[in-house]
């Protein structure tokens, strides 16, 4: 039941934020835009504990370090979502708190494991590419970032089948649908700014 409640939980926010980043890209109000922007950060950090849980009880150490590593870089997204990118000078222990935390669970994951052993670690690693890359590229508004945010998805989506947890996988699935739009909006803004 733990199991069940932790999946639904952690999914909802998760997806919910990527449905707010989607929301947020489509909105033609900048003061609308902000506030999704905000309202999908503090999604992204009420759904993170349930996710940090279950990569621990997993022993998916890698996991687990970069969504906790995350929670900096989900801050300094909602920091610049409400004062703007020039806050981020003023905040650079959160990115070095986040790049700390990766090593640590590289390394915890490396000895528990001796080395780069299972394929349960190699689909980490894709996590922690997507989620981390894809994390810091969007607090900086960087439309690559969702991109990266989908390597993140896929290989969340086939750790989670593999481990049972069937609505987490769906979940991510979902997610990149909302991912991919929100990309193409704003791809579409760009080039039409461009032109």
């Amino acid at each position: 039941m733990l199991n069940l409640l932790l999946q639904v939980w952690g999914g909802a926010f998760y997806l919910l934020n990527k449905i707010l980043f989607s929301r947020a890209e489509r909105s033609l109000n900048l003061q609308t835009q902000k506030s999704r922007l905000m309202l999908a950060w503090i999604c992204y950090l009420i759904g993170l504990p349930p996710w940090v849980f279950i990569f621990i009880s997993e022993h998916n150490w890698i996991a687990a370090a970069v969504e906790t590593s995350g929670a900096p870089a989900m801050i300094m997204g909602l920091i610049a979502a409400r004062h703007g990118q020039e806050s981020f000078h003023e905040h650079a222990w959160l990115d070095r708190l986040a790049k700390l935390m990766v090593i640590a669970g590289l390394s915890l994951s490396f000895y528990d494991f001796g080395g780069l052993t299972t394929l349960n670690q190699i689909l980490e690693l894709g996590i922690a590419a997507g989620f981390l890359v894809g994390t810091y590229l969007m607090a900086r508004q960087k439309p690559q970032g969702y991109f990266w945010l989908i390597v993140g998805n896929i290989s969340a989506a086939s750790l989670m089948m593999r481990q049972g947890y069937y609505v987490l996988m769906t979940q991510q699935l979902l997610s990149m649908i909302f991912v991919v739009d929100a990309y193409w909006v704003r791809q579409r803004k760009g080039a039409s700014h461009n032109a």
